[in-house]
């Protein structure tokens, strides 16, 4: 999720001619209202919002470096990378006891043109 809210954006330099993976977000011009939730908000309007700014991650170009980033930042609120305020504790949680379980792939992997079995991708 692009820093827009609460949040500012990170202080990296950008050259002139490098390309920011920001500049390709899909949420780039989206309401921040989709990903950050407002005070108070809890249950299922919470759930739905959430659920809303996870859907527009999904199909993002750059949902790696997002989250990457937001994990590495350790970014506290907001949905970045498809991956809630919750889902990136979670993960913190478990990389703290030592599980270093890949996070699941957001993108199915092509299947190739051979048997389709996971040894053809």
């Amino acid at each position: 999720m692009l820093p827009v809210g609460p949040s500012s954006p990170p202080t990296d330099e950008i050259t002139p001619g490098d390309r920011d993976w920001r500049e390709d977000a899909a949420c780039r011009g989206v309401e921040s209202s989709v990903f950050f939730s407002p005070d108070g908000e809890r249950g299922t309007a919470r759930a739905r919002r959430q659920s809303r700014g996870k859907q527009i991650c999904e199909g993002c170009p750059v949902l790696v470096q997002c989250r990457d980033h937001a994990l590495s930042t350790g970014e506290p609120y907001g949905v970045w990378g498809g991956m809630t305020e919750t889902d990136r504790r979670r993960h913190a949680r478990r990389l703290g006891r030592g599980e270093h379980r890949p996070l699941e792939p957001r993108h199915p992997r092509p299947t190739s043109a051979g048997t389709g079995d996971a040894a053809s991708w």
